[in-house]
């Protein structure tokens, strides 16, 4: 099939082609980020938060991760503007704009609410994990937008029917959302504590400049999910997005290649994160605690 200017200038491509080359580029994205994770199984190598390593070129953890969180929800905006037009769609179904809202929403809050006005402090983050997480927003975020902005479901009898399966689907979001929202909180919590205290001991010594400062500080969260888990916000952000991919219907590719991708990547971190607390709290301290998925992992 030849490419149809024309038609799409914006996309350089008809629509059956866009299809067929998104999903071709996200399964290819998503074997190189399988054999990836297959190297962090046996390799508990990666920069950022609590096993950042010291390097010159090391970027301000709040910065870097505001950029590299960034492009996904740009992109998708972007496409669900310019998209239609190229493709004769004059409106877009509303249940294509609630998955992009949904989409948005989790990123305004984990791009830019989260680490530029919430968290205390963050550890600073190497190019190589700003780089692979920047890539992987680009591509996520634009075969996502693809399937939402016309190449996917683009008219009301795409959803015919689908009313409960949304509606289901909304609600498993929303209930991974604010799990992963109050979770992230816990993690604040013990920063925002160890912050007042060194404030505090700074101004009774009167050591100035200090104040501002919040010194690295690690404990073992209790309550919630982790009382089971380590990292419970990593399961509660998978049930976000298995919501995200009820609501689009089994045929939304691009809604499951994301979970399979975000788990297949996270499930080891998670496993070295698990290893990283019993080597700086003993196993005595982590108790029964699996890693990420309550009675499993």
């Amino acid at each position: 099939m030849g490419l149809d200017f024309r038609r799409s200038p914006g996309c350089l491509m008809s629509s059956m082609y866009a299809e067929k080359l998104s999903n071709y580029i996200l399964r290819r994205f998503i074997w190189a980020n399988v054999q990836f994770t297959v190297v962090q199984w046996f390799n508990d190598f990666y920069p950022q938060g609590k096993t950042s390593i010291p390097s010159r070129f090391n970027v301000p953890g709040k910065i870097a991760w505001a950029v590299m969180e960034t492009p996904g929800f740009v992109c998708l905006l972007y496409c669900m503007f310019t998209i239609p037009a190229t493709q004769g769609i004059e409106k877009l179904p509303a249940a294509n704009w609630l998955m992009a809202a949904l989409f948005s929403i989790h990123y305004i809050y984990r791009a830019i609410i989260s680490p530029l006005f919430l968290n205390p402090s963050m550890s600073p983050i190497h190019p190589f994990i700003l780089i692979s997480a920047f890539s992987f927003q680009v591509i996520n975020g634009t075969c996502i937008a693809g399937h939402l902005a016309g190449y996917g479901a683009s008219t009301q009898e795409d959803w015919a029917g689908a009313t409960i399966r949304i509606q289901v689907g909304l609600l498993i979001f929303l209930a991974g959302f604010i799990g992963n929202m109050w979770h992230d909180d816990e993690l604040r919590e013990i920063r925002r504590v160890a912050a007042r205290k060194q404030k505090q001991k700074a101004k009774v010594q009167g050591e100035k400049g200090k104040e501002g400062k919040v010194d690295k500080v690690y404990e073992v969260p209790e309550n919630g999910l982790f009382r089971l888990v380590l990292y419970p916000h990593f399961f509660c952000e998978w049930i976000e997005w298995c919501g995200f991919w009820v609501i689009g219907g089994w045929g939304c590719v691009p809604a499951r290649n994301f979970v399979i991708n975000e788990m297949t990547t996270m499930i080891p971190r998670a496993l070295s994160g698990k290893r990283w607390y019993i080597q700086r709290f003993g196993k005595e301290k982590i108790g029964s605690r699996r890693a990420v998925i309550p009675g499993l992992i």
